[in-house]
């Protein structure tokens, strides 16, 4: 409290006492006059309290502190939304990862979506394929890489793991509960015919006449070209076609429905992505090449202005003797 406020308590407390003691009621008997003095003066001193209080008390309610249930943060806490069942929540996965109506997986349409290749030995510029073919350890790289992408498609494994499926169509296994294991399609190495390293263990680079694989991205779902096989053309973007020579592809140039639609690593347990080999045997030597492989088909955009890896693969070639 004030220390003024309690100057004035005491005070009032002397005068209240003195009045109230014999002696001064003799005094009011005595002397009138002087006790209607002191009355007027304990009356101005009884409202100059009153005004203290007053003030006191407004500073009191200022600073009150908070009542208990202010302080209950819970109460202005957001209060939760409703919990999604388990049901609720598949349905929402499933319409991620496809979508029927706008025909988008994962949110994305199949433009977004475009193929890799090997080797992929990359630079400050880019993939790049550059060797001589006599000399064994410019291209060592390049072989060791094609050499293990292909294990996994050893014959022998893909007999022991795959079934053999019906081309030209697309493999669906819908039918099957939503955790069962799916079916794979074999596809074998020695379909990559000079490609594959098992007659050529350097997959023609000792004879300068390389060769790269093409595979598309893994997509839950998708069956890309709607109903017709995407394929794949590879051209020279900087240099001219004589000076690239032939292009030939193994088993096709084309990847087939048989292996569409992927499941997921989880239930498509064996799954093997189809592959796509090109072989250059007619390479000029010593000319530096920029090659651009393509997609082609339905839902798929191989020109993006914006986006150069877009539906395609770009990359240098240079052949040296």
């Amino acid at each position: 409290m004030d220390q003024s406020l309690i100057v004035e308590l005491h005070l009032c407390e002397s005068i209240m006492e003195g009045e109230c003691t014999a002696g001064g009621a003799e005094e009011l008997n005595s002397e009138p006059s002087a006790t209607k003095a002191r009355a007027g003066s304990l009356h101005k001193h009884s409202h100059g309290l009153a005004e203290a209080m007053e003030a006191e008390q407004e500073g009191l309610v200022e600073h009150q502190p908070l009542e208990q249930d202010d302080l209950n943060f819970e109460r202005w806490k957001p209060k939760p939304k409703p919990k999604r069942t388990l049901h609720e929540k598949i349905g929402d996965l499933k319409t991620y990862l496809w979508n029927p109506e706008t025909k988008e997986f994962m949110g994305r349409s199949g433009k977004s979506w475009s193929m890799t290749m090997s080797p992929q030995i990359h630079n400050v510029h880019g993939f790049d394929i550059t060797f001589n073919a006599s000399d064994r350890s410019s291209w060592r790289k390049y072989a060791r890489a094609l050499e293990a992408q292909l294990k996994p498609y050893d014959d022998t494994v893909q007999e022991r793991r795959n079934i053999a499926c019906m081309q030209d169509a697309y493999f669906m296994q819908d039918d099957l509960e939503e955790s069962a294991e799916r079916k794979a399609c074999q596809f074998k190495r020695s379909w990559l015919g000079p490609c594959s390293g098992l007659q050529e263990k350097d997959f023609g680079y000792s004879a300068g006449k390389p060769c790269i694989l093409l595979k598309m991205n893994r997509i839950l779902g998708y069956l890309p070209g709607q109903g017709t096989p995407v394929n794949v053309d590879c051209g020279v973007k900087k240099g001219t076609s004589e000076e690239l020579g032939d292009v030939e592809f193994y088993p096709k140039n084309i990847f087939n429905l048989m292996y569409y639609p992927y499941y997921g690593k989880l239930r498509h347990v064996n799954y093997t992505s189809p592959l796509v080999a090109v072989r250059f045997p007619s390479v000029h030597l010593d000319t530096h090449l920029h090659v651009q492989c393509k997609l082609n088909g339905k839902g798929i955009i191989n020109d993006s202005p914006t986006d150069r890896f877009l539906g395609s693969v770009s990359f240098s070639l240079e052949v040296g003797a």
